[in-house]
């Protein structure tokens, strides 16, 4: 019992490692668009996202973490064999792009990661397909919303600054990005942070410690929460140049257009218990906002090497986990 409470231990603190990876990997997402406006320093506005991303535990609920823990593959098949191996498709593979500088997601890869390791414990029919198909739905609509929503703000924001100077609408707008940055950072930390509290719930469901019911433990929560924060302070400074400048120049009433239809659908894919990319709405968003100005306005290559990436994270990642599965089970 005691070694199997110390290896329970041991793959929380893996757990919280991608949590922390998490928040290095997505740091860009919060900040890219205030960066690149300079509406706030990098250093300050790595921060200033990691506040919010903490306190975002005060608006959520766990349906996001519902999903992962139960939703994606059956409990029965689930053990630390399993966790191990989800873990670590999704470390290697958030390591790998990060180091290239690639926007991809974490939650796909955790995902990615899961969905591997526990096909190759309990073969295909471990895999529960209405939630594999919601979750892989949100790869779709999650940055066409997010592109939507913010070309239709740009456009009605435009009309309603239309008899403005540029000083004066960038000086107006300079203020209300910090409104639109923390909304964003609050909705980033409140879907991904659940992706993470998911995996220990599940893991300690699975092992017998949670009773007969899933729920996720108040210390889970917090500390998923807390370490997430962490690794966006630390920040993740090679895709804030892709996120930021790379897909278009943005100017700060751009940013809080951006940033405001991404808060709104994280907020809505978080509330129906949707693990989305906050990497995927966020791109999209900025794509909505570039396009709107006009469609040259985009680097469409840049953009279609990140939508190239999003096709890969899955599959990959779900390699990355079976392999991982496989060692240990055969150890």
């Amino acid at each position: 019992m005691a070694g199997s409470l110390y290896l329970i231990i041991a793959l929380i603190a893996v757990a919280l490692l991608f949590d922390f990876l998490n928040g290095l990997h997505d740091a860009a997402n919060s900040i890219a668009t205030v960066v690149s406006t300079r509406v706030l320093s990098p250093g300050v506005a790595v921060v200033f996202a990691a506040f919010f991303n903490f306190i975002a535990f005060l608006f959520f609920g766990v349906h996001v973490a519902a999903t992962i823990g139960t939703g994606l593959i059956s409990p029965e098949v689930v053990n630390w064999q399993v966790i191990f191996g989800a873990l670590m498709g999704a470390i290697s593979w958030n390591l790998i792009t990060w180091w290239g500088g690639i926007p991809s997601s974490s939650s796909h890869a955790l995902i990615g990661g899961l969905v591997g390791a526990g096909i190759a414990s309990g073969g295909v029919d471990a895999v529960i397909v209405p939630g594999i198909v919601k979750t892989a739905g949100a790869i779709i609509w999650s940055p066409l919303l997010g592109l939507t929503l913010a070309l239709i703000l740009w456009l009605v924001v435009a009309w309603i600054v239309r008899r403005s100077t540029p000083f004066a609408v960038d000086q107006r707008f300079r203020v209300l990005q910090l409104g639109s940055a923390a909304l964003y950072s609050i909705g980033h930390g409140g879907n991904d942070a659940q992706k993470t509290m998911g995996i220990i719930a599940g893991l300690m469901f699975a092992e017998g410690m949670l009773g007969d019911e899933f729920y996720v433990p108040f210390w889970v929560a917090i500390s998923c929460y807390s370490v997430l924060a962490l690794g966006t302070l630390v920040g993740g400074w090679r895709i804030v140049k892709t996120m930021g400048s790379k897909i278009t120049r943005l100017r700060p009433v751009q940013g809080f257009c951006a940033e405001t239809a991404g808060a709104a659908t994280l907020y809505l894919a978080t509330s129906l218990g949707v693990p989305v990319s906050t990497t995927h709405t966020i791109t999209g968003a900025i794509i909505g906002v570039g396009a709107a100005r006009r469609v040259s306005a985009v680097r469409w290559g840049i953009a279609a090497s990140i939508l190239i990436a999003w096709i890969v994270t899955l599959p990959a990642a779900a390699l990355i986990g079976a392999a991982f599965y496989a060692l240990v089970a055969w150890l």
